[in-house]
């Protein structure tokens, strides 16, 4: 190349600097328009056989076994056996309520003010089994004493009863859940050795679940409790060999709040009454 051209050559490559271009890859262009070309008219070459793993054969390995439940000392199944013995060991309604209230296998004794266990008369021919205590029921240690307690009073006072003569009330569970919550399952179930147990000793005629908690702690499974509310309904009781006849209804609170609703619970107090009636005539 002549040295005429130097000040042009310099301009270019100043050019290629500017681009990028500042290193020299190979000393003879490479045409890749052709390299392009010479691959599409090549024929396409076989695809490669897959090869084939051969597994070797192996016996299945052992299916890990379940773990055993959970039965520590502060393990709920642990708690519901702890009841059930407790329970068994009560001979007499005085004698269960003195266990109930020695119990230490349900947590919600240790937030609680006092053991509410029941109220009402031992020879009641019909038991009332409500959700759990509230804070005016923790501060006395009696069920239903409360705004909805009174509500109860005078629903049994229409039909002729009254806990102080021949009626019987109780809860599924006997200390107030932390901000009246609603109480769990688990809780449900520690205390159901006892509530089997003191239904076993009153052995009413009838027995009365108030609320949609009492009705599905006890009846397991059933509906809703403005679909179950006044039907007659067969309880089986562990320990005891004939079923017992209940009946869900509404519990007062709720008919605090929906007070509409008191029609349906005055047909079920009346169903109660002629229930009643024809098992005493």
């Amino acid at each position: 190349m002549r040295m005429d051209n130097e000040p042009v050559l310099e301009t270019l490559l100043a050019w290629y600097l500017a681009a990028g271009a500042d290193e020299a890859v190979v000393e003879l262009p490479y045409d890749r328009f052709a390299e392009e070309a010479r691959r599409r008219q090549a024929p396409p070459a076989a695809a490669p056989q897959a090869a084939v793993a051969v597994r070797p054969t192996a016996s299945p390995a052992p299916r890990p076994l379940a773990p055993p439940p959970l039965l520590g000392p502060d393990s709920p199944a642990a708690a519901i056996a702890a009841a059930r013995e407790a329970a068994a060991s009560a001979s007499t309604l005085d004698e269960l309520r003195k266990a109930v209230s020695a119990f230490d296998g349900c947590a919600l004794r240790r937030t609680a003010t006092n053991t509410v266990f029941a109220d009402g008369v031992p020879d009641a021919r019909i038991m009332f089994i409500g959700e759990a205590p509230g804070a005016d029921e923790d501060r006395i240690g009696r069920p239903f004493v409360g705004v909805s307690g009174q509500l109860l009073d005078r629903m049994l006072a229409a039909i002729g009863l009254d806990r102080t003569r021949n009626a019987y009330i109780t809860n599924v569970i006997f200390w107030r859940p932390p901000g009246n919550r609603k109480p769990s399952d688990t809780e449900i179930a520690i205390c159901r050795p006892f509530v089997e147990r003191q239904i076993a000793l009153l052995d009413p005629e009838l027995i009365v679940l108030v609320g949609g908690t009492a009705s599905g702690g006890l009846l397991p499974g059933s509906a809703g409790i403005t679909r179950i509310r006044g039907q007659w309904v067969t309880l089986p009781v562990n320990g005891v060999a004939r079923p017992f006849q209940a009946m869900p209804m509404y519990h007062p609170s709720f008919l605090l709040r929906s007070p509409e609703r008191k029609r349906e619970s005055w047909i079920d107090l009346l169903s109660i009454k002629s229930k009643l009636k024809n098992a005493q005539s």
